[in-house]
């Protein structure tokens, strides 16, 4: 490990804590896996109104298994993206219980293989459910992973790879959520609120000014559209 990426690391721990901390609420991993499939382009607190009334609905990926499509996507309509993620759910939930016996597998050839789920969604199961250390890749680890100079690049499964080659094993999960946590609150886009960002020391977009010229640019844009109206 670098001296940049202790860095950081200790930073994000100092500030956030080093607690696993799942943002969708579940209560077992199949719920958590219908849920994630749910966040695709969507915030985890809608998911988490959704999915509040669906597992009172659907109390087993049998009862997802047998569900009928076009109610199924009434139930989820809010969370965008509805029709896909109705097919992938039940196709989803079929597998699980035709193949098995209704359990949510830990391997990731495994849970890429089901309808609608990707490595990020896989990788979320197998870190939250089964513990095993996994790297998620959402648009905030992508985003600011960049940034922070610990990577490069735009294809999710190679930032994945990297990422492991540069973060101490023990520190995979956690980072995911301490960077997801970062980008929901400070280092947001387009503004990323860097007068508040503890990681600016650190941080080479910060350093070069991309970061303070983006922000600026934003905010002048923002005050012109005001302006005009």
């Amino acid at each position: 490990m670098t001296k940049h990426t202790k860095e950081i690391l200790d930073l994000l721990d100092e500030h956030y804590g080093k607690e696993y901390v799942c943002y969708l609420n579940h209560e077992n991993a199949w719920q958590l896996l219908i849920a994630t499939m749910l966040s695709a382009q969507c915030t985890d607190a809608r998911v988490n109104i959704v999915t509040k009334e669906l597992f009172q609905k659907y109390k087993s990926p049998a009862d997802f298994a047998k569900a009928d499509v076009k109610e199924l996507e009434q139930d989820i309509h809010s969370t965008g993206f509805y029709r896909n993620k109705a097919r992938n759910i039940i196709a989803c939930c079929k597998t699980l219980c035709e193949k098995y016996g209704g359990e949510v597998p830990r391997e990731i050839d495994q849970l890429t293989a089901l309808a609608g789920v990707g490595r990020k969604t896989a990788n979320v199961i197998r870190g939250n459910i089964y513990h095993e250390p996994s790297v998620v890749v959402d648009t905030h680890v992508k985003r600011i992973s960049n940034k922070l100079g610990l990577v490069s690049g735009d294809d999710p499964v190679k930032l994945e790879y990297d990422l492991m080659k540069v973060l101490p094993r023990d520190h995979w999960i956690r980072y995911n959520i301490q960077i997801i946590r970062l980008g929901r609150e400070i280092c947001k886009a387009p503004t990323p609120r860097c007068e508040l960002c503890f990681l600016t020391g650190c941080c080479p977009a910060y350093q070069s000014g991309t970061e303070k010229k983006a922000g600026k640019t934003s905010r002048t844009v923002k005050a012109g559209k005001a302006e005009t109206k």
